[in-house]
């Protein structure tokens, strides 16, 4: 069965403080966005891999790709002014009918294979495979009053990407209006009437934010040579 990943890194990184938009960042001698790349690529090297990023960047991301001799094969398509809009242009670049495709966050270069390869296989039996981690601490939800109440944390899941999807349907969910509701590409599969199912994630498979974050993601690589 085809197979693509449209791999999405249209942030700014704000919150990095750093000139340089977070997916351009280096963790463990090259940038994050090639770690993402690489890890789909090793899992399945037949797998079309689609790259949305600001048109902008395009020239300093072929810049990137030469200094760091990153010869992986993938297409590079321009980002929209959100989420939504980067994913549908992504879509809209696979040229066949049938198939599955995983969207994922390109600054999550910590996921593992095995959820790579669950989350092609549980959208190829049941449409779609949202990874999902549990929560490990209390939760409180706050009222408009300012007052808060617990929640059973058992009941609740933090959501992380990939998102795999049977392609006819998920093409079919991003032809609505963008709404504010849609935060991510299982609320929009969700918009048309279809019920998501969920697959375990990997606590490894952080999002990259924050100068913590890039820490973590060194000691991650670290230990990852170590093994």
């Amino acid at each position: 069965m085809n197979k693509a990943v449209v791999i999405v890194a249209g942030g700014k990184g704000t919150r990095m403080g750093s000139p340089i938009s977070k997916q351009y960042l280096p963790i463990g001698g090259k940038p994050i966005l090639m770690h993402t790349l690489s890890i789909f690529h090793e899992v399945d090297p037949s797998m079309k891999l689609i790259l949305v990023i600001p048109e902008s960047d395009f020239k300093y991301w072929k810049e990137l790709c030469t200094q760091f001799k990153f010869k992986i094969p993938h297409d590079l398509v321009p980002g929209g002014n959100s989420r939504f809009q980067s994913v549908r242009n992504g879509l809209n670049t696979i040229n066949w009918e049938e198939g599955l495709v995983a969207i994922h966050d390109g600054v999550r270069p910590f996921v593992s294979r095995e959820v790579i390869l669950n989350s092609f296989s549980e959208a190829e039996k049941s449409g779609s495979a949202i990874a999902v981690v549990a929560l490990k601490d209390s939760i409180r939800k706050l009222s408009d009053d300012g007052n808060s109440r617990y929640e059973e944390r058992q009941y609740f899941r933090l959501v992380q990407t990939p998102q795999t999807f049977q392609l006819a349907r998920i093409r079919k969910a991003f032809q609505v209006t963008e709404l504010q509701q849609f935060t991510d590409d299982a609320t929009v599969y969700e918009h048309q009437g279809w019920q998501v199912s969920l697959i375990a994630g990997n606590p490894e498979n952080i999002k990259i934010t924050t100068p913590e974050d890039m820490d973590y993601g060194e000691f991650l690589l670290s230990k990852k040579k170590k093994n």
